[in-house]
């Protein structure tokens, strides 16, 4: 049992997408490991959209159906004059329910020989010579002390383990989006559709979007720029008008806040026996904002990493510090590329999405795709548009 073992390879704090994810594949590489979440349950309380791609999903799973509330292959966007531009996408994806996905994630780690302990309250890392050898904390009233060669943070947006450990994880306020989601129900959606309003009505300096969960039932959200927060008008008010207005008799199932870090990459990941992963190191995508594959990409990479390390040198930042080239390789040139995206889309004024809306219109049906819709929103900034391309392409 964990309470008896004095020393981990691997102590993994968080029990998301990225904690398990990095938990699984350290130990399948023959690493002792123990993951310590915080709440009571893995996968409860959701503070996600549930939004993913088939194939940044099968990355890592096989999507098994139990996991997929909606199979989504078409999305609307609607402009702030309400015109409405509709196109299939070149890539389906799903609508999670994340409880379940979550949970079988954990369960994946555990059976490869991850130990997994709930209502854990990690509060400190120890710290000595300037290297992170352990974690403090609560367990069901019970204080622990653990030591581990790496420590990994997957404590997500409010994650405090690099900070205690002395890495700059502070996000700047324009970088910060404050979101609020409702699950709600008895509305008519399309399940296979999603929907985006892009105006500064709904989701000033972002979006408000409506992820279907089947025929009659959707999580809605909104998130906006911290500078508009901060203005007095919270994200909670521009959902509830937006509810009032479209679905004004749906109702409400879960609510769930959270900020959402659009921001570059942490530009330290790793020090001397700690590594961070998802969004702890802000690796959740600047546009879309979503941090499911991006979080699972970095866990995976930090753990193939922690695995070479610990059998071929040790924890020093040198040897972990491949987990950062390879983050930057594989996803990273993307991220730096969707930020300076999202720089740009994100100070549009809703003339500039109208006229953005009318353009994607006149595009044949069937011609309308992702890149020409980015395409016409940075025309009038042609640096940009090799990032769209490349982004686009894969390169």
């Amino acid at each position: 049992m964990w309470k008896e073992q004095k020393e981990f390879d691997c102590i993994v704090v968080g029990g998301g997408p990225a904690g398990s994810t990095f938990a699984r594949v350290a130990a399948e590489g023959g690493l002792s490991v123990l993951l310590l979440e915080k709440d009571r349950d893995i996968g409860v309380p959701v503070r996600c959209g549930e939004a993913v791609s088939d194939a940044g999903l099968r990355i890592f799973h096989e999507p098994d159906p139990r996991w997929i509330a909606s199979t989504i292959n078409r999305i609307r966007l609607i402009a702030p004059n309400e015109t409405m531009v509709e196109f299939d996408l070149q890539q389906k994806g799903y609508i999670l329910d994340r409880r379940i996905f979550d949970y079988d994630l954990a369960e994946y780690a555990s059976s490869a020989g991850a130990q997994i302990v709930t209502k854990a309250y990690v509060d400190d890392v120890i710290i000595e010579n300037d290297r992170v050898v352990g974690v403090k904390g609560t367990h069901v009233g019970e204080r622990f002390e653990k030591r581990a060669k790496i420590v990994v943070g997957a404590d997500g947006v409010e994650s405090r383990v690099g900070r205690w450990a002395g890495l700059k994880t502070t996000v700047k306020l324009k970088n910060m989006e404050c979101g609020i989601q409702k699950t709600v129900t008895g509305i008519d959606v399309d399940e296979h559709m999603f929907e985006f309003y892009l105006s500064k009505k709904w989701a000033p300096g972002g979006y408000l979007w409506v992820f279907p969960k089947g025929k009659n039932k959707a999580n809605i959200g909104v998130a906006i720029s911290g500078y508009y927060a901060k203005d007095g008008k919270a994200a909670q008010k521009f959902l509830d008008e937006f509810l009032a207005w479209k679905y004004p008799k749906a109702s409400v199932l879960t609510t769930v806040v959270g900020g959402i870090p659009i921001d570059k990459t942490v530009k330290q990941m790793v020090m001397d026996g700690l590594m961070l992963v998802g969004d702890a190191a802000h690796t959740v995508n600047p546009v879309t904002g979503g941090g499911i594959v991006p979080g699972m990409r970095s866990g995976l990479l930090a753990a193939e990493t922690a695995v070479k390390a610990l059998h071929n040198g040790g924890p020093a930042r040198k040897n972990l510090a491949a987990y950062e080239k390879e983050w930057h390789k594989i996803g990273g040139k993307n991220h730096e590329r969707f930020y300076r995206i999202k720089e740009t889309i994100f100070r549009f004024t809703d003339d500039d999405l109208n006229r953005i809306a009318d353009g994607i219109s006149a595009v044949p049906a069937d011609d309308r795709s992702l890149l020409k819709l980015f395409s016409i929103a940075v025309r009038k900034k042609p640096s940009l548009l090799f990032d769209v391309i490349r982004v686009f392409a894969g390169m």
